[in-house]
């Protein structure tokens, strides 16, 4: 993510001027990038120019040998080298052919060579003789051992190096601003097919049924984007605007890669004309990691590496979420081979560059390509994850200082995918897709193969657009929080009149912090004409022709901010809701539950809204799945109430006429969006304990284990969680059973979240232990848990197994992955003992990034406590407010309330 000495010019180019900085310090806000000015843990005193590295890897011993030799640049005459390596043994180092002393510190992950003579400002060249192993969890070098579908055992050779894990294959320069060439060759097995970036230059014979293989030398990047996977591979392949694209994946699955080959030929040169620079690699390869991997997927630059149920998809077999699911991952990685690897973030305070860009490119492309499949306004899911974490206490900037590298991994978060995502999709809102698009070819092009901050990008969209975009976007990258749009709506002369105000929006939060954002706000309704506005500090009016139209100040939901309005304008929307497009409905719908949480409006306000959809005859996928989520949200915090009964034939009845419409079978030429929501639809009716639902499910199981082809691959998911939340023990021992068979990650994880959806306490026993004991793949295991955790309601359960087996989990568990452990799980649940618990462990405090996600979760346990207790007095008034006046109900309510079963006392 590269040099000879062509010079000074290349130094000040890689480099700047060179004050070291010799440990991380806080990020800087509104800054370009400058080299020394850089966060980060290395002295940039020194930097490498060119890698040349030799490894030979040991499959069966699982130890690797490597020899590099690093060119490097000294900006002022030192006797002291100062690199990152962790886990290896550095067992020679020379420089200019001089011995050097080699000191190692693990807890800084550093190496440091000591020369007996000062070496002088200028070129050099470090030559470093070492071992290390070949590691068992995903991250660094590490193996991975499957099962092909002939049924052999093999063992693929795999890399993931962000954030800071090259320094486990190699010592090095391992920070994103250090961006360098390297030329790689690998000594292994000649029936093993080896990948990296760039395409191979030789391969030869090594010797006893071994090939040494050296690869093309790559383009400048960083160490983070270094690839290398090997194994007994297969492809499928396709070229692109003259690029050869293949997907590798197990020998025998290579035609599952097909339909990531046609994605990727179909998106690539969409993305060379729109970046206005072509994709500057020889080949672009997909590679398909079978199960041990913890990402979904890695932006290597030439090399992507997936998780397999990420690149793979079998119609025969496959949800049709994973279709959808495979063309984003795709088109989002292969967005990352622009903004992330041709341009590249400084530091990771500036992370959201990376993947904020990319999450919003995703979308850009899966509408382009596949414009039926409802994605902008099925976006909302994803800024509703954004926002509930952006509410929380323990919210962050999208730009915010990072300290060390546990922190780094923290920041993948949604923060910063799913939040940076929806301020580019503002910004591109405000200035025009026209005028946006010209900012970041002027971007990519001033920062091709170098490295770039926020300040660059505002920098290149103002010069496009004459707008002081830094203005704008700063306040909602450099603080945290939402902006609240209160609107106040009144009728003047024949016209609606909205004054907008603006405040923070929280929830749980007793001493909010007082902020203001620069909000481009674009308001609208049905045949009524766009009113854009930047609110600040002051009000601001908007006018529009009659008094009685829906109007919403976030047209298409491409705004990031929430908005409250005033009792007229409430009414507007509920009256006019059905005219409304699919985005801004499920945006009201958003909104008014967000404001429940936050204590600004009462629940009865979102149900009254939820009551339209059946009659109005809803058919918004997006809107489908904002109901569902927090029906069943409810639904879980009513868990063991009077009302929780009551509760669930509403929602039942809210249900029913999607679910009549779409059955338990696809209907012919139905849209995507239609397949994906019907399993959905129906595992929620079978949450509900709908009777027909939960039999017909336990009868399509029954004949499913009899013969396989019975069941649609969309129907596996439902159908097997209604077989472990209601079938009989000998159902539950058929998932088991079924789960360890599967041949593929996707199958695996879609039978453990049915048998996570067990009430049975001894079965949420087997469960976690189907989660730790190899069943599941590594990287895979804290989510497996947290999921059962939540599914099976049972998080305290859940939670003491992980507090007993952390020993023995934690050993399959990456650094990062060990952070978030039992924040994950904790976080399932609503009782504060765990939220104390969990701060008192020590597994809490063992880095920067663990004390941040312990507080996280804490925060979400907290906030899950008080808005529990608030949720029964809400759901009980309503219902007894229905039961007393049912005549003022709505017709869908009406039809509700005469099927209410009697209310538990």
């Amino acid at each position: 993510m590269v040099k000879s000495c062509q010079g000074m010019v290349v130094w000040l180019a890689v480099v700047g001027s060179v004050l070291p900085v010799q440990s991380a310090v806080s990020a800087r806000a509104g800054t370009h990038f400058v080299s020394n000015a850089t966060p980060g843990q290395l002295p940039k005193t020194v930097a490498p120019l060119a890698y040349a590295i030799d490894l030979i890897p040991d499959l069966k011993t699982l130890n690797l040998r490597g020899h590099e030799s690093v060119r490097i640049m000294l900006a002022a005459p030192t006797d002291t080298l100062v690199l990152n390596q962790a886990g290896l043994k550095l067992a020679a180092a020379t420089v200019d052919g001089i011995a050097a002393r080699v000191t190692q510190d693990e807890t800084r992950q550093t190496a440091t060579f000591q020369l007996l003579q000062p070496l002088k400002a200028g070129e050099h060249t470090l030559v470093v003789d070492y071992t290390g192993p070949i590691l068992q969890t995903p991250n660094g070098i590490y193996y991975n051992d499957y099962t092909d579908h002939a049924g052999q055992r093999r063992r693929m050779l795999v890399t993931q190096f962000e954030v800071a894990d090259a320094r486990r294959m190699f010592p090095g320069w391992d920070e994103p601003s250090f961006k360098v060439r390297f030329t790689l060759s690998v000594t292994l097995p000649d029936d093993l097919v080896p990948l990296s970036n760039m395409p191979v230059a030789t391969a030869v014979p090594a010797g006893e049924g071994l090939r040494r293989t050296t690869f093309q030398t790559t383009p400048r990047m960083s160490t983070y984007l270094l690839a290398l996977v090997a194994g007994h591979l297969a492809s499928s392949g396709g070229r692109a605007d003259g690029t050869p694209v293949r997907t590798y994946a197990p020998a025998g699955q290579e035609a599952d890669g097909t339909y990531a080959t046609q994605s990727a030929v179909r998106i690539l040169p969409y993305y060379n004309s729109y970046f206005g620079v072509r994709y500057p690699l020889p080949k672009l390869d997909m590679i398909a990691i079978p199960g041990n991997y913890e990402a979904g997927a890695m932006e290597n630059w030439g090399a992507i590496t997936f998780i397999d149920d990420a690149v793979l998809y079998n119609p025969q077999h496959s949800a049709p979420a994973t279709k959808e699911r495979v063309f984003l991952v795709v088109a989002h990685e292969m967005a990352h081979q622009w903004s992330g690897d041709l341009v590249t973030m400084a530091w990771w305070n500036d992370l959201w560059l990376n993947e904020g860009f990319a999450t919003w490119m995703e979308t850009h492309a899966l509408d382009r390509f596949n414009p039926t499949w409802e994605i902008w306004p099925r976006q909302h899911e994803d800024r509703e994850r954004a926002m509930a974490q952006d509410a929380l206490p323990t919210t962050h900037p999208i730009q915010h200082p990072i300290h060390d590298i546990s922190e780094a991994s923290s920041a993948f978060d949604s923060i910063s995918y799913q939040k940076g995502s929806q301020v580019i999709r503002m910004l591109e809102s405000w200035l025009g897709q026209d005028t946006f698009r010209a900012g970041m070819q002027r971007y990519m092009k001033a920062h091709a193969y170098g490295n770039a901050t926020s300040e660059d990008l505002w920098s290149a969209l103002s010069a496009v657009s004459g707008r002081n975009v830094g203005a704008v976007a700063r306040t909602f990258t450099e603080q945290p929080g939402i902006p609240l749009v209160q609107v106040a709506r009144r009728c003047v002369a024949g016209h609606s009149v909205l004054t907008l105000r603006q405040e923070r929006f929280t929830i749980h939060d007793p001493f909010p912090q007082p902020l203001v954002w620069q909000v481009p706000v674009v308001a609208g309704g049905p045949g009524l004409p766009l009113r854009r506005a930047v609110l600040g500090k002051e009000p601001v009016s908007l006018s529009f022709p009659g008094c009685r139209q829906a109007i919403t100040v976030n047209a298409g939901e491409n705004g990031y901010y929430r908005a409250q309005y005033d009792a007229s304008g409430l009414a507007a929307l509920r009256t006019g809701f059905a005219r409304l497009g699919a985005a801004e409905r499920a945006n009201v719908l958003g909104d008014q539950f967000a404001l429940f949480e936050a204590g600004r409006a009462p629940l009865s306000e979102y149900l009254s809204f939820l009551a339209v959809l059946p009659v109005t005859g809803e058919r918004s996928t997006a809107v489908w799945q904002e109901a569902l989520t927090h029906l069943l949200q409810i639904d879980r915090m009513e868990r063991d109430t009077p009302s929780s009964a009551a509760f669930r034939a509403f929602a039942r009845s809210v249900l029913a006429p999607a679910f009549a419409r779409l059955g338990w079978e696809e209907n012919k030429g139905e849209a995507l969006p239609e397949s994906m929501l019907r399993p959905q639809i129906i595992s929620a009716l079978a949450t509900l304990n709908d009777p027909n639902v939960i039999a017909e499910g336990l009868k399509r199981f029954d004949a499913w284990q009899r013969h396989p082809a019975s069941l649609p691959s969309a129907l596996v998911g439902p159908v097997a969680g209604i077989a472990g939340q209601y079938g009989s023990s000998a159902d539950f021992d058929a998932l088991v059973r079924l789960l360890r068979q599967a041949p593929d990650t996707e199958g695996r994880l879609r039978l453990f979240a049915a048998l996570a959806r067990t009430h049975d306490p001894e079965q949420v026993v087997r469960a976690a232990t189907l989660a730790t004991d190899g069943s599941i793949p590594n990287g895979r295991i804290v989510r497996a848990l947290a999921q059962l955790a939540r599914e099976s309601e049972q998080p305290e359960a859940v939670w003491r197994i992980v507090l007993a087996r952390q020993a023995v989990i934690r050993q399959r568990l990456t650094p990062g992955g060990q952070a978030v452990l039992l924040p994950a799980v904790a976080a399932q649940s609503a009782d504060p003992a765990i939220g104390a618990a969990l701060m008192a462990d020590s597994a809490s405090r063992a880095s920067t990034g663990a004390r941040h996600e312990a507080r996280q979760a804490e925060e979400q346990i907290a906030q899950t406590a008080e808005l529990t207790r608030r949720t029964h007095v809400a759901v009980a008034d309503w219902l007894a407010t229905l039961a007393a006046s049912p005549a003022t109900a709505p017709e869908a309510m009406r039809a509700f309330l005469e099927r209410l079963p009697p209310r538990a006392p």
